[in-house]
């Protein structure tokens, strides 16, 4: 699912791994990019592939987000586990209100926006022949928005690929299989630097990763395979209000302890 929508797979991990298997805040959030790095990777492999990936356009994205995430886990690991809680039950809240506002933003936008003349546009050829056009955009409110997200991604595990996903598709009028595409290649480079930071700075769960790690490499191929023909908005709308009872319930729970 999240390999479809272009949305963090540490969005499912990390609350399972704090509420169910019973980890401490930061290792869940690192025990959470540690699962995604294999899912995230195996899937960019596939999206690489096809060859619908927007390199420009992420390697902008990457050059705020690396360090971002790497300071955002440093942060992680600094704040108290209470904090923490608090901090990532807001994000997802704040997170699936984004996803769930998205499309009908997106809405609004199309009606009134124009779109970019022709010649300002770029081509991209998929594998499978399919023709994309790529308007121009501005760079630096998506360079600045991939910081904000890479430090939250590097605090809660999540936040670079929802803020990537809606602010090209939104922001850049990029068609969405090229912004899912892109943003995923986005977040598997920023996953691996924020992983490794968590990994150093506490003892790795790896006996809980390495059980989730089968299941997200199967899921992540069938997701690059299936993403062109998912109903989107509807796919966005289940895990935005998947999200929103997640983070109610991990607020819920640790307000009330």
């Amino acid at each position: 699912m999240a390999i479809s929508s272009g949305i963090s797979g540490a969005l499912f991990f990390s609350p399972f791994f704090m509420l169910v298997v019973g980890l401490s805040p930061a290792q869940a959030v690192g025990a959470g990019l540690l699962t995604e790095v294999f899912g995230m990777g195996n899937g960019l492999r596939l999206y690489v592939r096809q060859k619908v990936v927007d390199y420009r356009t992420a390697r902008g994205l990457l050059i705020a987000a690396v360090p971002a995430v790497v300071a955002g886990a440093l942060i992680a690991h600094a704040m108290p586990g209470r904090t923490l809680k608090l901090v990532f039950g807001g994000g997802l809240i704040a997170l699936s209100v984004l996803i769930l506002a998205g499309p009908a933003i997106a809405r609004r936008g199309t009606g009134s926006q124009t779109r970019p003349r022709q010649h300002e546009d770029s081509l991209l050829v998929a594998a499978d022949g399919t023709e994309y056009r790529l308007p121009r955009c501005s760079r630096a409110p998506g360079i600045l928005l991939a910081g904000f997200g890479g430090a939250l991604t590097g605090v809660i595990s999540a936040g670079l690929p929802e803020l990537n996903t809606t602010q090209m598709i939104l922001r850049c009028r990029t068609p969405a299989r090229i912004a899912v595409a892109t943003s995923v290649f986005t977040l598997a480079v920023t996953a691996v630097a924020g992983a490794a930071v968590h990994a150093l700075a506490a003892e790795p769960a790896w006996h809980v990763v390495q059980w989730s790690i089968p299941g997200v490499l199967v899921g992540s191929w069938i997701g690059s395979r299936v993403a062109k023909y998912l109903p989107g908005p509807m796919l966005e709308r289940v895990l935005g209000v998947l999200f929103l009872a997640v983070g109610g319930l991990v607020l819920v729970l640790e307000l009330g302890a």
